[in-house]
């Protein structure tokens, strides 16, 4: 039986099934654990099943002489270090395809709410300030017939595109899987929807420069990861009016600090990385962590394994 630390709770039952097989811990809080008590608890452990938010590095690694086997509850997995995994022949897992649709949702809601407005049409309702039709008021911008660009076309990305073919957009698609180049996307584009990975080419791909090729009517929505934007650059764009909005499901770090710019910023539309957030998306995603986890510490190939870019 081996030592198994889980650094969250996840719904649905695939818990209890690795429970059943292998000692299981499972950190109980509602706040992740801080890199220090992770490497504690990861010290003698021989599987790991982490968040996104977990940083799963060279030393955490090094400091866990047991391990061989991590398990990412998670499509992406820039949180682990997978070439100091691979130099440990220590296999890496992620939970991938099950989130696509439910991201992909999540994504065109936010492009639908920051197109007309609805955070902010919403709040004049409860503040009191809904006192007749007006003609003039809550003017915002149209989806259907309007270009979208999407920056990534993996299964999230077609995913989206194929939801905007109901509302008949032209869709640019930049990326490995598409022909558009990215600076053309930008200034062609009226939504700008970002779904690639992110690494060391993608971080702050979408900085000052690439904001101002945008269109001053544009509005960008990021579900992918916090740091392929340049927040700062974002901040200013959005009170200058170099865009029009901004609709983020993920930002840089997480949560934004109280306090941070990002929170005052005008014209932004702001939730808490909630793409995959239904019950059946977040079981299945357990279900897919705990079958990489059980395979690797049974000597069996991961299921779904992810490999060194």
């Amino acid at each position: 039986m081996a030592r198994c630390f889980v650094t969250r709770r996840l719904p649905g039952p695939a818990l209890d099934r690795l429970g059943r097989l292998h000692d299981v811990d499972v950190w109980p809080e509602r706040l992740p654990p801080s890199y220090a008590q992770l490497c504690r608890r990861a010290a003698d452990a021989d599987g790991l099943l982490s968040l996104l938010s977990d940083r799963v590095d060279a030393a955490l690694i090094a400091g866990s002489p047991r391990l061989r086997a991590i398990s990412n509850y998670a499509v992406g997995y820039d949180n682990v270090d997978l070439q100091a995994a691979a130099a440990r022949r220590i296999p890496v897992g992620n939970t991938p395809d099950v989130l696509t649709d439910s991201t992909a949702d999540l994504a065109f809601a936010l492009l639908l709410a920051a197109a007309r407005g609805l955070s902010s049409a919403a709040a004049s309702v409860r503040d009191g300030d809904w006192v007749t039709w007006d003609p003039a008021l809550h003017l915002d911008y149209d989806v259907h017939g309007a270009t979208l660009g999407i920056i990534g076309g993996g299964r999230i990305g077609q995913a989206v595109a194929r939801r905007a073919e109901g509302f008949s957009m032209t869709v640019l698609i930049a990326g490995r899987a598409g022909p558009t180049p990215l600076a053309e996307l930008l200034e062609r584009s009226d939504f700008v929807s970002i779904h690639c990975p992110l690494t060391a080419g993608t971080r702050h791909l979408i900085d000052a420069a690439a904001l101002a090729r945008m269109r001053d009517t544009a509005i960008l929505i990021n579900t992918a990861r916090g740091p392929i934007v340049d927040q700062r650059a974002l901040v200013a764009a959005l009170h200058d009016g170099t865009i029009a909005g901004a609709a983020l499901d993920v930002t840089d770090p997480e949560p934004p600090a109280p306090g941070d710019p990002l929170l005052a910023a005008p014209h932004l539309l702001l939730v808490p990385h909630i793409g995959s957030a239904t019950h059946a998306t977040r079981e299945r995603m357990a279900d897919l962590a705990v079958e990489n986890l059980i395979a690797a510490l049974a000597g069996r190939p991961m299921p779904n394994a992810v490999g060194v870019r």
